[in-house]
């Protein structure tokens, strides 16, 4: 019974995951197209700022759902070894993410925000 209440808490974490990226994607989109038909040249800036942090976001939740799925079913060495790497996966692509969208690294002090 409480590895099925485990289990169900691992699917809504991951089902709402999969809800942030898609409607991230959908208000980033949303968005862009008024930055364009505004013509705002930092629409597309926006645009990919916006859509990255979404999947940042969503990112995170997929693995907290992992995760909990993985603590839910028996937690033998082949599952430990499986949820390792794809957090090390997850991690990675948010890592990249967060340099791609950001200019540093996420354990980098934000210059941008000291000058202000």
């Amino acid at each position: 019974m409480l590895h099925e209440n485990v289990r169900q808490i691992a699917v809504a974490f991951e089902l709402a995951g999969i809800g942030t990226i898609i409607i991230g994607a959908i208000y980033s989109t949303g968005k862009y197209l008024k930055h364009y038909f505004n013509k705002d040249p930092e629409g597309y800036r926006k645009y990919r700022s916006g859509m990255g942090n979404a999947i940042l976001l969503g990112l995170e939740l997929l693995v907290a759902g992992d995760i909990i799925g993985t603590v839910a079913v028996e937690p033998t060495y082949q599952n430990l070894g499986v949820l390792g790497l794809i957090v090390l996966i997850r991690t990675f692509l948010s890592w990249s993410l967060s340099v791609e969208i950001h200019g540093r690294w996420p354990w980098q002090e934000n210059n941008k925000d000291l000058k202000e």
